[in-house]
């Protein structure tokens, strides 16, 4: 099973600004948007099946981005995201957006969800076959801190490393 996944899309005219870049809260989207369509390709997860069925999904309880570079109208962006950490009730995902080449980085994401009972309106744990998943395709990182993992990208990059 993919650990790293990997999609390619492209910048839509109607979510960038006068500058042609895609503006800055459209950049959550792209890669929200992606992530979910990820899952339910690589791991069968419809996330919308998975709450008519259960009642229970994922909320966003954060997120931080840094913006590397700008992504252009009409460019080809790769959107890679993995697994980092996760626990009986959260997740948290890595997502970075590439050119399409994958030689220039755009922007580097971490977003934290909870695991939620709409019933309840409370956190609710994964069940055994989601923690077999998790455990499965989890990418762990050193950095447990946003900046100092966007540190360590960037320097990786720099020295030809890939990140």
């Amino acid at each position: 099973m993919e650990k790293v996944l990997k999609t390619k899309k492209k910048i839509r005219f109607q979510d960038c600004d006068p500058f042609n870049h895609l503006n800055n809260a459209k950049y959550l989207e792209y890669f929200i948007n992606t992530r979910e369509d990820q899952i339910a390709e690589h791991y069968n997860l419809d996330i919308f099946k998975y709450l008519r069925e259960t009642g229970i999904s994922w909320v966003v309880a954060t997120n931080q981005i840094s913006y590397m570079r700008p992504a252009f109208t009409m460019e080809t962006v790769l959107i890679d995201s993995q697994l980092v950490q996760y626990s009986d009730n959260f997740l948290l995902v890595e997502m970075k957006m590439w050119n399409e080449n994958e030689t220039e980085l755009k922007a580097i994401l971490w977003i934290k969800f909870f695991h939620y009972n709409i019933q309840s309106t409370k956190r609710a744990s994964h069940s055994d076959d989601l923690m077999k998943l998790f455990q499965s395709v989890v990418v762990p990182v050193e950095q447990s801190i946003f900046e100092n993992r966007c540190l360590e990208i960037v320097q990786k990059l720099k020295s030809g490393v890939p990140a």
